[in-house]
């Protein structure tokens, strides 16, 4: 099945699982959650027993009525609830599937020398499993032995597989994830119920979603109108009393209903679900909804260099010639020297003839003895077949190579290989037996496409900070390619912590991003800590976000979500409060122009009666919340703008049209209510 068949299958079974979703919600004690829709719970309820003994409420020439607004807050209410219950829907979809593979798993676990298959869920912490080419790994661990290629796309999404091995950054593996090639020994890490995927089960499903602190802030300014309209609606009936006004109890909840921002109530927990359900779209897992938000209000971020805006290999970058030789003669013998090398400076060096467009005679090589690095010789190289010796290696080591062999060492090579190595580079000289050609010149290498990443953040307004052990020079240089704004150099643990609490007493949000165990500290520290899953354990755990494709530039995508959560709920509101602004006008004048004549000159929309303007204001106040569904779980799109032009965008699209939409949505609502009633 393709993803998009995927795609669309859980869609259809999310919409199903919504549906009976929004009546299982009206369980008071969930819709107590949300005071705002709880109210219109309330008066839906109200309203039923009113419709159903009318004896007792003496209304009987209002049946009819009654059940038409009962129908109507039942939708309300219903919609609001498919609202929620649409946005953690995929998410549970997406639960299903790792709750099946994760049931349906084996391991090999290692007993002695013995080997026996168990489920994955009898695992314990300090267990080690053996996992061999097409089987998958059954829980989080650390490889300890062998080496493999591992497809994490049930993870990741990516279908390019990694190489996991012992030791180092690249030993982490992930449990849900299928060894393509190869085997590995790996020893658990993490408890029943406790590993990434267990974590991931219960963060997309949206059990364990805590409310940020701007939703929090929302619901109590929603809470606190919805108190103020009751009061407000309260005292309507005595007012409407003295001036000979029939109010009734469903009219006074009908008119609560409008008045009350039933529209951002109702969609309120739907954006903020969606929003982390979009963070896991890019691959990014959210251990909360603050850390979500959090990123849409970052003001700096912090980088660690190496492996984050560099590979973290030293590659060939350039070769300098010396002694009056060619930039070709050098190239050739730097590639010769390099065809049977196959460290990551050797490799390099080939890609970077490749990259230049330079070719070599590669033959010269065939029937040659590859001579492989010694710490006591710091050389490698090839000894080839007609009697001649290519050596690649330290500076120092190469030339007493060449005098030795009684040849003469360029004046011009020590001033080379300064340079070089005050730049932050390794020098590596190249030599044919009594002969020095020139120097390659090593670097940590930015990764592509970083700087225009960076200029992305800048547009956005956050500042970027890289930090790294390197010397300032070589940190200059690199900030420089890479495009940051500032940078720190030789930097250790605690300056990380450092300048992530410096930004934060000036009331600054701090992002950073990092893979290594010295990362952990700052990663917690910080407002949002984005781990690589290629990182160490460490890492992971002390952030509030893992990106599943270790790719540290995906920072930017989780901070456009961030906005567009913060955006999406604020152009909501802004539609919301606008809406209610006017319903005033629609009902308000309708309902009292009769007995104050002078209202009149509000009664700009001219609604039938004040029964009809009741009702039209009513259906529209429980369609428009459907109508946005779409909006809020797909978000307000998000471009890189300032804040002023930002709130002047939204009070133009969403506050305006806010005030036109229902005006004319009411309008031809009564122009066929009124007809009816």
């Amino acid at each position: 099945m393709s993803r998009n068949e995927k795609n669309k299958t859980l869609s259809s079974a999310a919409v199903k699982r919504a549906i009976m979703d929004s009546f299982v919600k009206l369980n008071p004690v969930t819709m107590m959650k949300n005071p705002v829709m709880f109210v219109v719970e309330v008066g839906t309820v109200i309203v039923l027993l009113m419709a159903l003994f009318p004896n007792y409420f003496d209304s009987k020439d209002r049946i009819g009525f009654n059940i038409t607004v009962f129908f109507i807050l039942l939708f309300t209410v219903l919609f609001a609830n498919f609202a929620e219950a649409i946005a953690e829907g995929r998410g549970k979809a997406q639960a299903d599937s790792l709750k099946k593979s994760k049931q349906e798993m084996t391991a090999n676990k290692l007993m002695g020398n013995s080997i026996t298959v168990i489920s994955s869920t009898e695992l314990r912490k300090g267990d080690i499993v053996v996992v061999s080419q097409g089987e998958m790994i059954p829980g989080d661990g650390e490889v300890i032995e062998g080496l493999a290629s591992v497809d994490e796309s049930a993870i990741t999404g990516e279908s390019a597989p990694v190489i996991k091995e012992a030791g180092g950054d690249f030993s982490s593996v992930t449990g849900g994830t299928r060894v393509v090639s190869d085997r590995i020994t790996v020893r658990m890490t993490s408890e029943p119920g406790q590993s990434f995927i267990d974590r991931m089960i219960a963060l997309v499903e949206g059990a364990k979603r805590q409310k940020t602190p701007n939703e929090i802030a929302l619901n109590t300014l929603l809470t606190s109108l919805t108190i103020i309209f009751l009061i407000v609606v309260v005292t309507l009936a005595p007012i409407a009393n003295y001036l000979d006004i029939e109010l009734e109890v469903p009219v006074l909840i009908a008119l609560l209903v409008c008045l009350i921002p039933t529209t951002i109530g109702g969609l309120l927990s739907a954006i903020g679900i969606a929003g982390m359900d979009r963070v896991t779209k890019f691959n990014v897992l959210a251990m909360s909804g603050k850390a979500v938000e959090a990123a849409g209000d970052i003001n700096t971020m912090i980088l660690d260099k190496t492996g984050t805006i560099t590979f973290g290999n030293r590659m060939a970058s350039e070769l300098v010639p010396v002694g009056g030789n060619a930039i070709n003669q050098l190239s050739e013998w730097a590639a010769i020297s390099s065809i049977k090398d196959e460290t990551p400076e050797g490799r390099s060096v080939l890609e970077w003839m490749k990259k230049q467009g330079k070719s070599f005679d590669a033959t010269i090589a065939d029937g040659g003895e590859f001579v492989e690095f010694k710490a006591e010789t710091r050389m490698s190289g090839i000894d080839l077949k007609d009697g001649r010796h290519v050596r690649k290696g330290a500076v120092d080591a190469v030339k007493k190579w060449v005098a030795a062999q009684g040849g003469e060492i360029p004046s011009d090579l020590e001033q080379v290989s300064n340079t070089i190595s005050k730049l932050g580079g390794t020098p590596l000289a190249v030599a044919v037996d009594n002969k020095m050609f020139g120097v390659i010149y090593l670097k940590d290498t930015v990764k592509p496409g970083m700087k225009e990443r960076f200029d992305t953040l800048r547009e956005m307004g956050i500042k970027t900070i890289m930090c790294t052990g390197d010397n300032p020079l070589t940190a200059a240089t690199i900030a420089k390619e890479a495009g940051v704004d500032d940078f720190i150099a030789e930097s250790k643990p605690e300056d990380k912590i450092a300048v992530i609490r410096r930004e934060q007493a000036e009331g600054k949000m701090v992002a950073m991003t990092g893979d290594g165990t010295n990362d952990a500290p700052a990663l917690a520290q910080a407002d949002v800590g984005l781990a690589m899953n290629s990182g160490t354990i460490a890492a992971k755990e002390a952030a509030n976000m893992v990106d599943l494709d270790s790719d540290p530039s995906k920072i930017i995508e989780v901070v456009a979500i961030g906005k567009q959560l913060l955006m999406t709920r604020g152009a909501l509101t802004t539609f919301s409060i606008a809406n209610d602004i006017a319903k005033y006008f629609a009902i308000i004048p309708a309902m009292f122009m009769l007995a104050i004549p002078e209202m009149g000159a509000l009664n700009i929309m001219n609604l039938g009666s004040p029964l009809s303007a009741v009702l039209s204001a009513l259906i529209f106040n429980a369609i428009i919340i459907p109508l946005l569904i779409p909006l809020a779980v797909r978000g307000v799109k998000y471009t890189p703008m300032s804040g002023a032009r930002l709130l002047s965008r939204n009070v133009f699209i969403y506050g305006l049209g806010g005030v036109i939409v229902p005006f004319v949505g009411i309008k031809l609502i009564d122009l066929i209510v009124h007809i009816w009633i």
